[in-house]
């Protein structure tokens, strides 16, 4: 299954736009260079007061469907 690593470091400021409905996807840069639109929901599980930081691994299928999102060390 393809996947891509995620390096984040998302401000809770930055963060406003999705919770006041103005947004709902993040525009991210893999370490590869690839950019991906993950919808901001996702992440939700792993916000923070402070916002969203640390590196995720991000698995899809071939289709390009969202499989999977977890942190990773």
């Amino acid at each position: 299954m393809p996947s891509l690593v995620l390096d984040i470091a998302l401000s809770a400021e930055r963060l406003v736009a999705v919770y006041q409905g103005r947004a709902n996807r993040i525009l991210l840069h893999s370490r590869d260079g690839r950019r991906v639109s993950v919808p901001a929901h996702h992440f939700r599980p792993f916000l923070t007061h402070d916002g969203v930081y640390g590196s995720f691994m991000l698995e899809f299928s071939d289709k390009g469907e969202l499989l999977s999102l977890r942190r990773i060390e």
